[in-house]
């Protein structure tokens, strides 16, 4: 599959969903797959059997979050099937046939990103993700179930859950499946193994008692059941059920050749250097009074959506841009009077949603497979949230003094009190805890910081930055720093980055995305699946695979 024919949008909108229908009733939102056949993001293949492909799933990242913004009084969300018996099948595998390799890891990718933000909603946000499911779900179905917090099955005697890809397709899971069944399902290790090598699945009382769903309900009943478990969820959400949300509208994005324009983000293109340069504007003006009714405007809020867009549209589109330069330009002052604002309202729901959203943002940069350096200039503005994105980078650069000839003062950094808790990554630590892993008495004494304007040389004595050449060797390190990235191997420098990213403790989640970037990088290349003789490639044709039989 070619995605550079055709560039992938990530922005949508209810109105336009091919595939979901989204209905709010009594506090409950209901999600209801009804996939497009014809509707697929590329021509080749048909989503049969309410089977997805990337589209399928931009619309439900889509849902979700415009669920937690524009529907407070949202308290639980119901994932259902409009199709007779089936739930969902999975990941269309005539899809993932055509497929480079790129956009199956990518799509994969975001996938599980999407079931992540599934995974928060229920833990932070009071909205509750139930699953009720009307017949089969497999592979990328079932996954999709895994992300919710109750799992309910029809007691058919057909309707069943699988993780079939092994016996299959000789592949994996690949949104985190198998994490997700013994980390957060608890799973049994041996029943796991015997439910991913059964193509067929598990139904009825040995689903239930196996962990693999919560509650077995009769056909008959599944929707008044499943509408009577949501809304007593619903009753008891924390979310201000007499609150306004607020619209997101679709973020306004100029293509102009090897430039993004957003209102607050600008992204250049160097195709010969194989990098890309993003600059995040501060805000113009001290923060609004009433962050509700600045809506989607609101700073904070408006870069967010348009920083996840811009390394949305680079991650699929643009796959050969393998450097991330990261800088910001503005009055840190203001970021700072945002960071405060966000900080004192911290209870309000709107602000609790914005705060959750550039965590969210902060962690797809965290595991986009690129290499991330931050340039700390005169006119910077990395203070507080936006330090974040630097402290992300695998390097940074913080020029001490000024260059000549300007008459803009040397650069600072600014801790906030958002650098000490409200972002925290996949393993769990904010990136200051992750960045001094070894010694986190020194997180507690930077707080002592909190405000203070930091040269090069304090943030360089404090640890917060790799290196500060001055105006004379600023020019060749950048450039030599940027240059030697894009002379190493990518596989090589993604394993290294994926590898170096996340020390300390192991989560679900940092364990979800460390093996997909294992198996999805080896079994999606390896001639069991994707050779001419492959699972994968001969699925549908009623010929058997041939594998090669070595263990390696």
């Amino acid at each position: 599959m070619d995605t550079a024919a055709a560039p992938i949008d990530f922005r949508t909108d209810p109105s336009r969903y091919k595939h979901w229908k989204l209905t709010i009733e009594n506090g409950v939102a209901y999600l209801t797959m009804d996939v497009n056949e014809d509707g697929g993001l590329k021509p080749g293949y048909k989503l049969k059997l309410n089977s997805y492909d990337l589209g399928v799933d931009i619309e439900l990242a889509d849902a979700v979050q415009r669920l937690r913004f524009e529907h407070p009084e949202v308290g639980a969300v119901v994932i259902r099937s409009q199709r007779d018996r089936i739930f969902c099948s999975g990941a269309n595998i005539n899809m993932l046939g055509l497929s480079t390799h790129d956009h199956k890891v990518n799509f994969c990718k975001f996938t599980n990103e999407t079931r992540l933000s599934i995974e928060d909603a229920s833990e932070h946000s009071g909205q509750t993700y139930i699953c009720s499911i009307n017949g089969i779900a497999a592979g990328g179905g079932y996954e999709l179930a895994l992300a919710c917090e109750q799992i309910l099955l029809a007691d058919d005697g057909s309707s069943a859950v699988s993780l079939p890809e092994l016996p299959l397709l000789a592949v994996l899971p690949g949104t985190g499946g198998l994490t997700r069944l013994v980390d957060k399902r608890m799973v049994r290790r041996d029943h796991a193994d015997f439910f991913c090598t059964t193509a067929e699945g598990m139904r009825g009382k040995r689903a239930r008692d196996w962990r693999l769903v919560d509650q077995l309900i009769p056909p008959s009943k599944l929707v008044e059941q499943t509408q009577k478990i949501a809304e007593d969820v619903a009753a008891k959400s924390s979310r201000p059920k007499d609150a306004k949300g607020i619209a997101l509208p679709t973020v306004e994005r100029q293509i102009d050749g090897d430039t993004l324009r957003y209102s607050h983000l600008t992204v250049e293109i160097d195709r010969e250097g194989r990098s890309a340069k993003f600059r995040l504007n501060g805000p113009a003006a001290a923060p609004p009074s009433d962050v509700h009714a600045a809506g989607a405007a609101f700073w904070p809020l408006a870069l967010a959506r348009e920083f996840d867009d811009a390394m949305m549209h680079l991650r699929l589109n643009e796959t050969e841009i393998g450097t991330w330069v990261l800088t910001t330009q503005g009055d840190a002052a203001l970021v700072e009077a945002y960071d405060a604002l966000l900080a004192k309202n911290a209870g309000d729901w709107l602000v609790r949603e914005i705060v959750l959203y550039w965590k969210r943002t902060l962690k797809r940069l965290d595991v986009s497979s690129r290499s991330l350096i931050a340039l700390i200039e005169p006119g910077s503005c990395f203070a507080g949230t936006l330090l974040e994105v630097a402290l992300a980078a695998d390097r940074s650069y913080m020029l001490d003094g000024v260059f000549e000839g300007s008459n803009l003062p040397a650069a600072t950094i600014r801790l906030t009190s958002m650098n000490f808790g409200a972002y925290p990554m996949g393993n769990g630590l904010t990136r200051l805890q992750t960045r001094f892993l070894h010694d986190p008495s020194l997180v507690d004494d930077l707080k002592g910081e909190i405000g203070e304007a930091l040269d090069a040389a304090a943030a360089d004595e404090a640890g917060l930055v790799t290196f500060t050449p001055d105006d004379i060797d600023w020019e060749d390190e950048v450039r030599l720093a940027v240059e030697e990235r894009a002379g190493f191997s990518p596989d090589g420098l993604i394993g290294m980055e994926a590898n170096l990213r996340f020390p300390g403790p192991e989560t679900m989640e940092t364990k979800i995305f460390a093996r997909l970037s294992a198996w999805q990088n080896w079994i999606f290349q390896r001639p069991n699946a994707t050779g001419p003789e492959g699972a994968l490639k001969l699925y549908g044709t009623g010929k058997q695979s041939k594998y090669d039989r070595k263990r390696a």
